[in-house]
């Protein structure tokens, strides 16, 4: 049986609103992660996926305590992390990394190559043998970029190759576990496979557990074991990727799927497309009941008054009324 590296329960971050003008003052809180539970097992890679808004990012860096979680609880191979400290988070940094979603943006445009991927060792005082310089460019060569390129600055290299450079930076320091938010989204379709192969590579030789966030569904499908579906703050559905992708369950899901473009023609113009109305409800008010029933066709009464929980069903697990 698998050992869990990550185990989060009932887990809220809420960003106070503060009115506009001198005498600003707070008048609500954006609910992005609204009670959200779940394990991740060692060396397994589970996807993130849902709408832009419906909290995925905010939830990776809540995790990485990048944000102080609100309320709920963080276990990291069986240590609570919950409440520690920026110090105390220090020595954690070395097991826990993230790569960011913009290549263009995660990177400090003033520092060469060399010195953006030896930071993590020099923050945490820690010299490899043999030397920073040789090990960055160890690093380099393993993430698909020339050593010999270890003095150029960011604005020298591609969108593809500054975002080899974030993966190096963040397995500089052998981490267990990697959040990847939206790692592919900026890049061309044909850089996003080469840079998925290297992160599935890195998972394998490493032993390394992904929190894959991503809002394409079929990028998602060919990385992840099992994909967590998000919707308003609150994971919806959660299930192992085969079954995700052959059997949904909840609405929400459904109409994702139905969005992803078919490779065959003929199956693709055959198919039924679910269309949403309206738009995602603003967070800091969130419909009562099931969060998404203002957008839902099998909307009942119930629906609006009380809010399913997340129960097994099956091989996966679902937060729905009315889930076949």
């Amino acid at each position: 049986m698998n050992t869990p590296i990550l185990e989060v329960s009932n887990l809220h971050k809420t960003f106070p609103l503060a009115s506009q003008g001198i005498f600003s003052r707070v008048k609500g809180s954006n609910k992005a992660v609204n009670g959200v539970s779940f394990t991740l097992n060692k060396g397994e890679t589970l996807g993130l996926v849902g709408e832009s808004g419906c909290g995925k990012s905010t939830l990776g860096r809540s995790i990485l305590k990048l944000y102080e979680p609100t309320s709920g609880s963080i276990f990291f191979e069986g240590e609570d992390i919950t409440q520690y400290s920026a110090n105390k988070m220090k020595p954690m940094r070395t097991k826990m990394q993230m790569i960011f979603q913009d290549p263009y943006a995660s990177l400090n445009p003033r520092d060469t190559v060399g010195a953006i991927i030896a930071a993590s060792f020099e923050i945490q005082k820690i010299t490899p043998a043999g030397g920073v310089k040789k090990e960055v460019q160890s690093l380099m060569e393993r993430v698909g970029l020339n050593p010999e390129h270890f003095n150029r600055y960011p604005h020298e290299f591609s969108g593809g190759q500054r975002q080899r450079i974030g993966i190096a930076r963040a397995i500089a320091m052998k981490p267990k576990f990697i959040v990847c938010d939206e790692p592919v989204s900026a890049l061309d379709v044909s850089i996003q496979a080469q840079v998925i192969n290297l992160l599935e590579d890195l998972r394998d030789d490493f032993g390394l557990s992904y929190l894959f966030i991503a809002h394409d569904l079929s990028v998602v499908q060919h990385i992840s074991d099992r994909v967590a579906v998000m919707y308003l703050g609150k994971i919806v559905e959660l299930a192992n990727v085969e079954e995700l992708y052959k059997s949904p369950h909840h609405p929400y899901t459904k109409a994702l799927l139905s969005a992803v473009p078919l490779p065959d023609p003929v199956l693709e113009r055959k198919r039924e497309q679910i269309v949403l109305s309206g738009d995602l409800p603003n967070p800091a008010n969130p419909p009562k009941g099931c969060v998404f029933n203002t957008r839902c066709w099998k909307v009942q009464e119930i629906c609006r008054t009380s809010e399913p929980a997340l129960v097994q069903l099956g091989a996966s697990q679902v937060a729905c009324h009315f889930p076949n």
